[in-house]
């Protein structure tokens, strides 16, 4: 078959948006039975029929040209009880992060008009604590109601959960709950000693059983092997139903924790990452997280040549820096792509004019935070 004759039957095979077509049938692709050896061949294939696979896949499930937005903010910084040995949150490292309480609503309400007027679907908001106490839950449900009248989509992380407080916060109307496992198991101990992992999978499944969505994901370049890599992914695909969005974050290395000088990841080794998460979690979103500031723009592309179809968009992940939004706009533009569209009620005029006013009635510039 010539290279002309492929092209026009993938040409025949997609829709307007992009999209390949399938009838159920031809489905196959959702499973949660990976077993490592199997994700470990995939690791090893060669670089280029991996990212062909991996595009092939996001094809049948996406539209490759579109990509999701996401705004996070930070409404409680650090002093995190945790040793996460990457996290410039914990009180137990010294890294010259001031820590603040929990934000008043109308700051949330603020955080959240801009990053709706400038293009975010979804609103994420992220609080250092080891768990909520219960006492946190109405005020964090109070802005979760507040932020959906906005029209937008919520997330919150929060840390652990329990089944009540899952409950609760899903009646609030809380879409995405975001908890990630980090690692695989075995290297679990090496960036973690103050919560099992068997913790994180329960708090997945509180929130899972509440209705609300799954977001979880994890962190790579912390020193791992390319099997802890496997393993990560082998855990997020065999839970008993795939997390919805699946971050996955580059170090981000943060003077003062244990982790301020790991070595770098292979950035080849990163996008196999992503390309191996699309193909075995076909319909979830895979979110280029943190570490975007250290990407050039060649990576990126790649990143999203890859099966990566959403991103943080604002200044900050909740305490480390993320590329500037105007840039992310420029860099969409160059390769064709555009932010997946969501329900707007206004005009792009009036948009406009919206965040140019929310701009100028925000009080502070320091609103963004951590990585999520």
């Amino acid at each position: 078959m010539t290279v002309k004759s492929v092209a026009l039957s993938l040409a025949d095979l997609t829709d307007n948006d992009g999209v390949l077509a399938m009838t159920a049938s031809q489905d196959k692709t959702i499973r949660n039975n990976w077993q490592r050896e199997e994700v470990l061949a995939l690791f090893n294939q060669p670089f280029n029929d991996l990212l062909f696979d991996a595009q092939v896949m996001h094809r049948r499930h996406f539209n490759p040209n579109q990509v999701q937005l996401s705004t996070l903010l930070s409404i409680k910084t650090g002093a995190c009880p945790e040793d996460c040995k990457y996290c410039p949150q914990s009180a137990r490292y010294d890294t010259g992060l001031e820590k603040e309480k929990l934000l008043e609503i109308e700051a949330v309400i603020e955080a959240a008009k801009v990053a709706k007027a400038s293009g975010s679907s979804r609103f994420c908001m992220g609080a250092a604590w080891r768990s909520p106490h219960d006492r946190d839950i109405p005020k964090v449900a109070h802005m979760i109601r507040e932020v959906k009248a906005l029209g937008l989509e919520t997330c919150m992380t929060l840390g652990m959960l329990s089944e009540e407080q899952s409950e609760k916060l899903a009646s609030a109307g809380l879409d995405y709950y975001n908890h990630n496992l980090d690692t695989s198991k075995e290297f679990y101990g090496e960036v973690i000693t103050t919560r099992t992992y068997q913790d994180r999978i329960n708090t997945l499944a509180n929130v899972r059983n509440s209705g609300m969505k799954v977001c979880a994901g994890g962190i790579v370049g912390m020193g791992e092997e390319q099997q802890d890599r496997a393993g990560l992914l082998m855990e997020l695909a065999n839970l008993p139903r795939h997390p919805e969005s699946v971050p996955i974050n580059m170090l981000v290395k943060v003077a003062g924790t244990p982790m301020a000088d790991q070595a770098d990841l292979d950035p080849f080794e990163f996008i196999r990452t992503i390309a191996i998460a699309r193909l075995m979690m076909p319909k979830s979103y895979v979110r280029l997280s943190a570490g975007r500031e250290d990407m050039n723009e060649q990576m990126q592309a790649m990143a999203f040549m890859a099966g990566a179809n959403s991103i943080f968009y604002c200044e900050k992940l909740l305490t480390t820096p993320n590329p500037k939004a105007n840039t992310d706009m420029q860099l969409f533009e160059r390769l064709g792509i555009s932010p997946e569209p969501f329900h707007v009620d206004k005009s792009n005029d009036e948009q406009e004019a919206e965040l140019h006013q929310t701009l100028a009635d925000v009080k502070t510039d320091s609103q963004f935070y951590r990585a999520g």
